[in-house]
């Protein structure tokens, strides 16, 4: 099992999950009902219009979605192609600098594209599952307490998305941060809503790590060449989890440390665990183990921008963006951080999602290089 989690871009000066206008995609065959009191598909409103194409198609033909997204990645690498045919080399001057700023726009619109193409195919997996994903976090008017999880559970179907193994080092990620109260589902906590989102989004990135060496764990189990692990190794394990779990080898602002400290100082309800504290082995953690420093560093990089941001945009989409200013002394001054009402329950769920999420994204991540590169590494 591992036990850091960094990401960048979560916060600079700043730490903050913020919804982009509040925007959402809607359950609704009409596309002017975006105001509309419907239920949202997802918390995040693509707004591209690749994006805005495919929320549509979300709605009214959710099977069609793989359909649309390759007539789309096509006309990308069309457009890419035709780009890099239209680079004038003897150019110079202002029309070089036009010509720059032309090609500078032009890239960022696909990655917008790119981003969103992502996020619709993680959406549509999740429609696929018959799960709904959780909308933006708020207290509910239909709760008298004011708790912000009215949702249905779903952790059967969530469960059910996993390998057996996977969902073992799963039932451990979730005894870390749930602690005593990973099978107490009814009681109410009161908890920043910040740190539940700092939560979120590492499991998120716990999601896409645990796919991506259960992906390589299972094909080693078919072959028959997996591994013998040593106890031995896992102060290791532990020490490269700690330094490479953020995105693209960058500094990270949020690390989920062998204490969980932005777990155990959300609540005095929550009693998390130290690091091996109620965690059981497993196959695929002793699998873990027997990787290299180098080989674990590498499966713990999320692999592309895109998918660094779409985690980014999706998380502040169902927590907001509290403004969280760093004082002059370096402490982190979360006087206007919200407050929120959730059952142990809830969090559960929450955490399934999001390890879901990343899983789904390791997957959309992978199928969308295979037909426009964008992976760089």
């Amino acid at each position: 099992h591992y036990t850091s989690i960094s990401h960048s871009k979560l916060a600079h000066k700043r730490v903050g999950f913020g919804s982009r206008r509040c925007l959402v995609v809607r359950a609704s065959s009409t596309p002017d009902s975006v105001g509309s009191t419907e239920s949202p598909i997802a918390p995040l409103r693509l707004e591209s219009p690749i994006g805005q194409f495919l929320s549509q198609i979300l709605i009214s033909h959710p099977h069609l979605v793989p359909a649309a997204v390759e007539q789309q990645l096509d006309q990308l690498q069309t457009d890419r192609d035709a780009d890099i045919k239209k680079d004038d080399p003897s150019a110079s001057g202002t029309d070089l600098v036009l010509y720059r700023r032309i090609a500078e726009v032009k890239a960022n619109e696909r990655k917008k594209a790119l981003e969103e193409i992502l996020y619709a195919l993680v959406v549509q997996k999740f429609m696929d599952a018959n799960v709904s994903l959780i909308p933006a976090i708020s207290p509910s008017s239909s709760d008298p307490s004011g708790r912000v999880d009215v949702w249905p559970s779903q952790d059967e179907k969530l469960e059910q998305l996993h390998s057996p193994e996977a969902y073992e080092m799963i039932k451990n990620h979730l005894a870390l941060i749930l602690g005593n109260r990973v099978t107490d589902s009814n009681s109410v906590a009161q908890i920043s809503k910040l740190r539940v989102g700092q939560v979120y989004a590492a499991s998120v990135m716990y999601g896409y790590f645990l796919k991506r060496v259960d992906q390589r764990f299972q094909l080693e189990k078919t072959m028959k060449i997996l591994p013998n692990a040593s106890d031995e190794e896992e102060s290791d394990i532990q020490q490269v989890v700690r330094e490479s779990m953020r995105p693209n080898g960058e500094e990270g602002s949020f690390q989920v440390t062998s204490s969980h400290p932005e777990v155990s100082s959300w609540s005095d309800d929550i009693s998390p665990g130290a690091f091996g504290q109620g965690i059981k082995p497993s196959r695929l953690r002793n699998y873990v183990m027997s990787f290299d420093g180098e080989t674990l560093q590498s499966y713990a990089t999320i692999r592309s921008k895109e998918a660094v941001s779409i985690i980014e945009k999706h998380t502040e989409a169902l927590f907001g963006r509290p403004e969280i200013v760093i004082t002059p002394q370096g402490t982190v001054d979360s006087s206007k951080d919200e407050p929120i009402k959730i059952s142990f329950g809830g969090l559960k769920r929450l955490v399934l999602e999001a390890v879901t999420f990343g899983s789904f994204l390791w997957d959309v991540e992978s199928y969308v290089d295979s037909r426009y590169h964008f992976v760089l590494n």
